[in-house]
This record gives structure tokens, C-alpha cells and sequence, in this order.
């Protein structure tokens, strides 16, 4: 089975998710369909329904996260010996050089990208081109507006 990057921080939020959705959103779910079901006709019962399309939903997702985790390879950015260069969990000050815009990125596992809060994709083609590059490097990135370059202001591990 492949394993996927993840860092230490998005594999404890799949985690606190995981547990909150086996403690809490299932049990609720099963009284709302056991309430439902003491309701009688269960072909016309508008709660039942809805309570299985939820319980569908939630065991659909603690699957998901139950493989995501089982197929994680966690990497804490500060144990990591880069000597200065970015590797995955780094966190990275650039500016765009086109538009002299300073941004900050962290690249973090596929499963945790989110990029309104600098988290990139290890597989996003930013995080591709700056992977192993060092502190003043200048990349050039294809993005879908065009060729974006930009320079690395400071790499840290946190």
C-alpha cells in the first residue's frame, strides 16, 4: 500500500475528526434512526430517511479518514535534517516577483492542502518547483495564469 505524507498537525486533526464522528456523530445518528423508527411506517418516515442518508455519510467518511491514516507516513518538520533546504513540512517566506506580494506557504500532504491557509499540496506544482531548492533561490513555476517566479525569503521547520 503507498504510503502518503502527512504532517504531524493534519495527522492529529484527522485523528480529533476520526474520534468526534465515532463518539458523537454516530451515536446521535443511531438514536435519531432508532426515535424514527419507533415512529411507525418507516416507507413514508421523512426522519428515518434522513437519519440513514446521515449515517451513510458519516461511516462514508469515517472510512475514509480510518484509510487515510492507515496509509499515512506522518513526518514532523522538526525532526527532519534538511540543512536549509525545503523539504515537505517546511514552511517557506516568498515573494512574487511579478508582483512583489510576499506570501507564506507550508507544504504539507495532499489530504491536508488548503491553500486560503498557505498549506500547498506536496504535489502542487509551486511545492514541486521549490522542493530542495535553498534560502535566496529564485523558481519559476508553471501555474494557470502563466509562468510565476519567486524567491525564497526564509525556510523554516515548525
Amino acid at each position: 500500500m503507498k504510503k502518503t505524507p502527512m504532517t504531524v498537525t493534519g495527522a492529529e486533526k484527522l485523528k480529533v475528526e476520526l474520534h468526534r464522528l465515532k463518539t458523537v456523530e454516530r451515536p446521535r445518528i443511531i438514536r435519531a434512526i432508532a426515535e424514527a423508527r419507533s415512529h411507525g411506517d418507516l416507507s413514508e418516515n421523512a426522519e428515518y430517511h434522513a437519519a440513514k442518508e446521515q449515517q451513510g455519510f458519516v461511516e462514508g467518511r469515517i472510512a475514509d479518514l480510518d484509510l487515510k491514516l492507515a496509509t499515512a507516513q506522518v513526518i514532523d518538520p522538526l525532526t527532519v535534517n534538511a540543512n536549509g533546504r525545503v523539504v515537505f513540512g517546511a514552511t517557506l517566506n516568498l515573494i512574487d516577483e511579478q508582483s512583489s506580494e510576499e506570501v507564506t506557504y507550508q507544504i504539507v500532504g495532499d489530504y491536508e492542502a488548503d491553500i486560503a491557509s498557505g498549506m500547498i499540496s506536496i504535489s502542487s506544482p509551486i511545492a514541486r518547483a521549490l522542493i530542495g531548492k535553498e534560502l535566496g533561490d529564485v523558481v519559476e513555476v508553471q501555474v494557470p495564469g502563466g509562468v510565476r517566479s519567486y524567491e525564497i525569503l526564509a525556510i523554516r521547520y515548525i
